[in-house]
């Protein structure tokens, strides 16, 4: 049964992913089931989105009946504590809960069991390999990730995950539905990060590196990234803003799923960050101190420090280091034949807000110049981290 604008969808997990993804389908025109293993938290989530609503009809975003009409369409029903088997017959479900390949087969293994073969299954993880969440299912062909960014009602971006298995017209049909949803989709393959948060690497990655070497403090770099290379946050602000449990997790999540990949290797100072507490602004300090209303505190960058290295060599200029690795990262995906070089500058500038996507960066610097600041870069690291990708090397 192909998706239309008629399917029924369920959403497992009733997170703040979960709620805003329920909240897009149901917006869309979808009846959505909405399911949490915990007692109670599918109905709280939905009271929740009930004070959501009404703050859009406040501010002119919804009118009162739009609103009542999306509520109305997000059913707590028979399923709604998490036993699956009482799911009605639905025609996609989006599984939203905790990052643990063991729960995820269960969830997996019992709709598989429950509903009709016909159901397409997606997960929405970030980090899992959605081959290994379809493994031993009876109809691992219909399982595909769709995987939306926080927070899902107003990021456009959807990586639409195929696994080796995924039938191509369930891919198809999944695009066509995310369109109608008003997201944009990029298809890619289910390896590591999928598109962003592999590609993204290097933005966290370099700073964190400079920063362990003294280069200049994390005030300053961030100044450097976000006014002088035209990012819309620097490195150390935007993981505080994420919490910094959150961004090592996915980062050495990567780095473990590629073999310790030194491309991907976490640095130390994060991880003491996440081992001393310091998650970010939820915790009131992280590379930066908070104060109640999460306003940063006593953040005062060296401007004449950060316009001194930008420009300078290679080594310590952490816009240009940066914007190279990420170029470097970009078309090695495209290379291995995970992504299109659209779908990839698509997804890094709706998915991270970059000024540019790295294919576009690419045609501007040239690869011969990207090409000579990886070299000098290994030169100076060795190690691998900055290894050239044969399809940069093919175009000098």
């Amino acid at each position: 049964m192909p998706l239309t604008d008629e399917t029924v969808v369920a959403v497992v997990g009733a997170g703040a992913m979960g709620v805003g993804i329920a909240q897009v389908a149901a917006q869309a025109g979808h009846e959505v089931h909405l399911v949490d293993a915990a007692e109670g938290a599918a109905a709280a989530a939905r009271e929740k989105l009930a004070a959501t609503l009404t703050r859009l009809v406040d501010k002119g975003k919804l009118t009162s009946d739009e609103s009542a009409g999306i509520l109305e369409r997000v059913i707590i029903g028979p399923a709604a504590d998490g036993d699956l088997r009482e799911l009605p017959p639905v025609g996609l479900v989006i599984e939203a809960v905790v990052e643990k390949l063991a729960v995820k087969h269960e969830i997996f293994g019992t709709l598989d069991d429950e509903q009709d073969e016909s159901t397409v299954l997606a997960t929405n993880t970030s980090s899992l390999d959605i081959g290994a969440i379809a493994a031993d299912l009876a109809h691992p062909e219909r399982v595909i990730g769709l995987h939306f960014f926080n927070p899902p009602p107003l990021m456009k971006l959807v990586e639409v995950v195929r696994t080796t298995q995924s039938a191509p017209e369930i891919l198809r049909d999944a695009q066509a539905l995310m369109e109608s949803w008003g997201k944009t989709p990029v298809l890619c393959t289910s390896t590591p990060g999928f598109i962003v948060n592999r590609v993204a690497r290097p933005f966290y990655g370099e700073s964190q590196r400079l920063l362990e070497a003294e280069v200049a403090d994390a005030a300053t770099l961030d100044f450097a990234l976000r006014e002088l290379g035209g990012f819309r946050m620097g490195p150390f602000e935007l993981t505080d803003l994420i919490g910094q449990d959150v961004n090592f997790a996915v980062g050495n999540s990567v780095w473990h799923q590629t073999d310790r990949d030194p491309r991907y290797e976490p640095v130390a100072v994060q991880r003491e960050l996440v081992e001393a507490g310091r998650l970010g602004r939820k915790t009131g300090h992280g590379y930066f101190e908070y104060a109640e209303g999460g306003q940063p505190v006593g953040v005062t960058p060296d401007e004449g420090r950060a316009r001194e290295l930008v420009g300078g060599p290679i080594e310590t200029d952490p816009v240009a280091r940066t914007i190279a690795m990420l170029v470097n990262e970009g078309v090695d995906l495209v290379r291995r034949g995970e992504a299109t070089a659209e779908d990839v500058d698509t997804a890094m500038k709706l998915g991270t807000n970059y000024p540019k996507g790295p294919h576009e960066w690419l045609a501007e610097i040239g690869a011969a110049t990207i090409v000579e600041q990886l070299r000098a870069l290994d030169a100076a690291f060795p190690g691998g981290r900055y290894r050239v990708s044969p399809a940069l090397e093919e175009q000098v």
